[in-house]
């Protein structure tokens, strides 16, 4: 039952004045007024039933001290109990108990749910941009890896671990596995062959899958069947086999990704927008690790707009250079500073160059080309065939360089949107550019700082929507830190200048 109360400070509340006014959850107090929390919780909540609840903004700052501090539930609490800062930030008087740590894991699992979270995050920001704090109008967008919380199997472990695991809920719903399983599981590392390792223990889990599936159902053994299913689901998978898929029964949602082409790691990615002038985080998503950055574009875009952003320049790497994403900048008007990657882009501009007005390809040697056909092609992407004139090519010095057909004529393939992408790179190439794309190093620091002093680098729990909320939660809390920051800067420049301005009244008086 949730029912707020007014917080009437005691006696031992003289003892908050030891705290310093530039104390950073002071500083985030005054810039932050988090008593929307529970305008945005009472929801999952019951006005009328149960035990009176702890209230929601202050359960959501236990959750941003743990964050902002990287402390583990039952950390946060014990530390909470200890510092007079964090007791002062909760809203609480010195001598009140603190909520258990179980209760701390309760409301982040079953009351603070992905969206609210995202709900906070937006609020925050807008907060800051109402009150002059976040000024930015950029969005810069990235994904850094987090290490799955358990280790990748091969299959034929995890194909070992699913018959054990059926065996034992069998017996604890049946009381015994039927006589008719063979519960003597293959010794798979003494196969020398991987490949026939895993045929022979797949081809054994099939079979207890079979023969268990014909003596229990959903009824008199509902965690068996349940079980069952699951396993059968498993090794169908087609990339479960080829080690590309399930590599972990404890966190089914994990996949191996790839950081470059001899690094890989097993785990999730989190991707997040950010205004690259305050190195604020504005949204957050997170997928496995095999995910391809850049697909959730448009989620991060519109959950920035969402926090009153007016996005007027967008920054990212090579992997966002893709036409939907270009494509939807130039519609809303957006200076789009991501540098061309030569996967969409393959033309060599030391040989060829493109004239828009025209439609037309010239060579290095200034020969120019006199048609074009849109040709279909079984890949991805078609492509237009460009011819050069015959006559200019055949009496060419390097025309054996270029082409060896007997027309006599170059015919140049190019994707249908290089040349939109020509056009693109040429800007790419200029001091501008180069110096407005400097701005987005600031979200490097971001992943550093939010992998090594936060926790990001690790998921705390099992399952993609563990490692979503963890995330966004490490979003909010640095995000909190940073504000803290730009206020205390936002102060002491206000100091210097009214110091400045006693300065000079003060020499006026004198010289008069």
């Amino acid at each position: 039952m949730l029912k707020l109360r007014p917080k009437q400070l005691s006696l031992y509340s003289i003892l908050y004045d030891k705290i310093p006014t530039n104390h950073i959850l002071k500083m985030i107090a005054q810039a932050v007024d988090f008593s929307f929390i529970n305008k945005l919780l009472e929801k999952s909540y019951s006005k009328t039933l149960g035990r009176p609840a702890k209230e929601p903004e202050m359960m959501a700052k236990l959750l941003i001290l743990q964050y902002l501090y990287n402390l583990s539930d039952v950390k946060v609490i014990e530390e909470a109990g200890l510092n007079l800062a964090y007791l002062w930030f909760l809203g609480v008087n010195p001598e009140e108990d603190l909520p258990d740590a179980s209760l701390l894991a309760k409301f982040r699992t079953q009351r603070l749910q992905e969206t609210s979270v995202d709900d906070v995050i937006q609020e925050v920001v807008r907060q800051c941009i109402e009150k002059g704090i976040i000024k930015g109008s950029g969005m810069s967008i990235d994904a850094t890896h987090v290490i799955a919380n358990t280790v990748k199997k091969v299959p034929e472990r995890i194909m070992k671990h699913l018959a054990k695991k059926i065996f034992r809920v069998m017996e604890e719903e049946a009381g015994s596995v039927s006589e008719e399983i063979d519960t003597s599981i293959p010794d798979y590392k003494t196969i020398e062959d991987h490949q026939q390792a895993k045929a022979t223990m797949k081809s054994y889990l099939e079979q207890v899958i079979q023969i268990a599936g014909k003596t229990c159902d959903s009824e008199t053994m509902p965690r068996t069947k349940t079980l069952l299913d699951e396993a059968k689901k498993i090794i169908e998978e087609p990339q479960f086999i080829l080690q590309k898929g399930i590599r972990s029964l404890v966190d089914q949602d994990a996949r191996v990704g790839h950081k470059s082409k001899t690094d890989s790691f097993y785990g999730y990615k989190v991707e997040f927008a950010m205004i690259p002038e305050e190195r604020i985080i504005t949204a957050v998503t997170a997928a496995h690790g095999a995910y391809v950055d850049g697909e959730k574009f448009n989620e991060l875009y519109e959950g920035t707009k969402k926090c009153g952003v007016k996005i007027t320049s967008v920054y990212g790497d090579k992997a966002y250079f893709r036409k939907p994403i270009l494509d939807l900048l130039k519609e809303e008007k957006v200076e789009t500073l991501i540098p061309v990657s030569q996967a969409a882009y393959k033309i060599d501009e030391s040989k060829f160059s493109y004239n828009k007005d025209s439609d037309q390809w010239f060579c290095h040697m200034g020969n120019y080309t006199v048609s074009k056909v849109y040709q279909k092609t079984n890949r991805k992407n078609d492509v237009f065939k460009y011819t050069f004139d015959k006559v200019q090519c055949k009496n060419c010095i390097c025309r054996s360089e270029c082409t060896t057909a007997k027309s006599g004529a170059k015919r140049l393939g190019v994707s249908v949107n290089v040349a939109e992408y020509y056009e693109y790179n040429q800007w790419a190439k200029t001091e501008e550019f180069k110096g407005k794309y400097k701005k987005r190093a600031s979200h490097e620091w971001k992943n550093g700082e939010i992998k090594r002093f936060h926790g990001l680098d690790r998921a705390r729990g099992y399952g993609l929507k563990s490692v979503m909320l963890q995330g966004k939660l490490t979003a909010l809390a640095v995000n909190l830190k940073r504000i803290a920051s730009l206020l205390l800067s936002l102060f002491m420049q206000l100091c210097s200048f009214l110091s400045k301005g006693v300065d000079v009244r003060f020499q006026e008086r004198a010289t008069a």
